[in-house]
């Protein structure tokens, strides 16, 4: 096969920095990360068609790696992951490594059941609607040691304690030096409430690239961990009695270089069209937690009173309304809102695209998210949640799997195919872990995710 010309020059500059294999990623519906790396010298092999993976992993839950039954999937059929060159970037935990995004594709056609090619196409609806989505995901996880009896928290202090900073100071470090030598901006950083629990808050971008950054971000700092000698997981329930992981995401809409969402005399300081998003998302919000709360152990989390979003509301400030808007400390109103029903075991291009789904269904349909919730949803009496229109959220997978069975909306967005093995996958899990204890939970789990 004849080099082009461009191709020439990055195998060139691969070459030039000591580049030995180039990964080439997926994201599968179990939410685990797979890669395949071709060596340097034989990337012109694969240059217009990618390296081939099985038509049967889109179907393969995260306890096994088997098809689930009634996924539509099987051993028979091959896919082809295309890199997309435009998200190559060295790994600076992994010298001689090199990361690329891959596209699967079929005859030479986006696969209808490739979870980044869901995403482009929610991407592609928001433009019909003159909109451009920028996002941002808000991860927490922990930082643990193995030790002969057991795993243990780098650290047992609690919120936001300077101790527990000087204490993770150097992984922090360099997990945060790896990022932004990935091109990826960091925001902020704490010590989450938990024992070893952190949060580090990236920059928002557009929906493709959070979603790219999501992968990047696990996978750098479960390798940065590794290489000091710690394990990073971002499961949404470790230990019993200390704090859960949640993974926030942040989003607002955008035209023409204008962020849509400020209005200082609207509710909440957001325009109409910023309500009417948030409403699609709080009318899907149960089947959409199929997509973003979408483990057994996620809703370990999703609790009153513990600022996971428990209850189907919104409001200013409020950490326990599944979707919060934050206050802005000057006057022309809020520029982003947050959902909080969402956790690190979520696909970042499902979540992310099923969440636009949901919103366009609320601009298109002009609904509205009621009023917004000023207190603690969870004290509030079973007769002043109904008045209001406040309902609990799903309390277990099962649930969520059959409000989205039940979606029109958001089974038609993801597509036939899509919708299909997703929940085939999600539906095998359920029935396998359903009854498990979250001690078997986290020892499978843990390094999952």
């Amino acid at each position: 096969m004849a080099e082009h010309n461009s191709f020439k020059k990055i195998k060139k500059s691969l070459q030039k920095e000591g580049v030995r294999f180039v990964r080439i990623l997926w994201c599968d519906n179990a939410n685990i990360i797979r890669g395949k790396a071709v060596h340097v010298e034989m990337l012109p092999h694969y240059l217009e068609h990618g390296v081939g993976i099985s038509a049967g992993e889109q179907g393969v839950p995260v306890m096994y790696d088997a098809i689930a039954p009634d996924s539509g999937l099987s051993p028979v059929g091959e896919i082809r992951l295309v890199p997309d060159w435009d998200s190559l970037i060295p790994l600076p935990y992994a010298p001689g490594h090199v990361r690329v995004m891959g596209n699967m594709i079929l005859d030479g056609q986006p696969w209808p059941l490739c979870p980044r090619n869901f995403l482009k196409r929610m991407i592609v609806a928001a433009k019909r609607e003159g909109l451009e989505i920028q996002a941002a995901f808000e991860n927490e996880f922990y930082l643990l040691r193995q030790t002969s009896e057991g795993i243990i928290p780098t650290d047992s202090t609690v919120f936001a304690s300077t101790q527990a900073i000087d204490l993770n100071h150097e992984v922090i470090d360099a997990i945060t030096d790896a990022l932004i030598t990935q091109g990826i901006p960091i925001e902020q950083y704490y010590p989450e409430s938990g024992p070893g629990q952190q949060e580090i808050s990236l920059r928002y971008t557009d929906a493709l690239n959070a979603a790219n950054r999501q992968i990047a971000f696990r996978e750098t700092v479960r390798a940065v961990a590794h290489r000091h000698h710690l394990t990073a997981s971002f499961l949404p329930k470790i230990f019993p009695d200390a704090a859960s992981s949640g993974c926030h995401i942040h989003l607002s809409l955008w035209r023409d270089g204008h962020n849509l969402l400020p209005y200082a005399q609207g509710v909440c300081g957001l325009s109409h069209i910023a309500r009417t998003f948030i409403a699609g998302i709080l009318h899907h919000l149960p089947a959409l937690m199929a997509l973003t709360t979408p483990t057994a152990n996620s809703y370990r989390r999703i609790r009153p009173h513990t600022w996971s979003g428990a209850f189907r509301c919104w409001g200013l400030d409020n950490r326990e309304a599944a979707v919060r808007v934050p206050s802005n400390p000057g006057l022309s109103g809020s520029t982003h809102f947050e959902l909080k029903t969402v956790d690190a075991s979520a696909n970042p291009y499902l979540a992310l695209g099923a969440i636009i789904a949901a919103g366009l269904d609320g601009v298109q349909r002009s609904l509205d998210p009621g009023t917004p919730v000023d207190q603690d949803p969870g004290y509030l009496p079973i007769e002043q949640l109904t008045a209001n229109g406040i309902e609990p959220l799903p309390k277990n997978l099962g649930e969520a799997l059959i409000h989205l069975q039940n979606n029109d909306v958001l089974l038609n967005a993801l597509n036939p195919q899509l919708s299909q093995a997703f929940l085939a996958v999600r539906q095998a899990e359920w029935q396998a872990m359903k009854d498990w204890d979250l001690a078997a939970e986290v020892k499978l789990l843990l390094e999952r995710y």
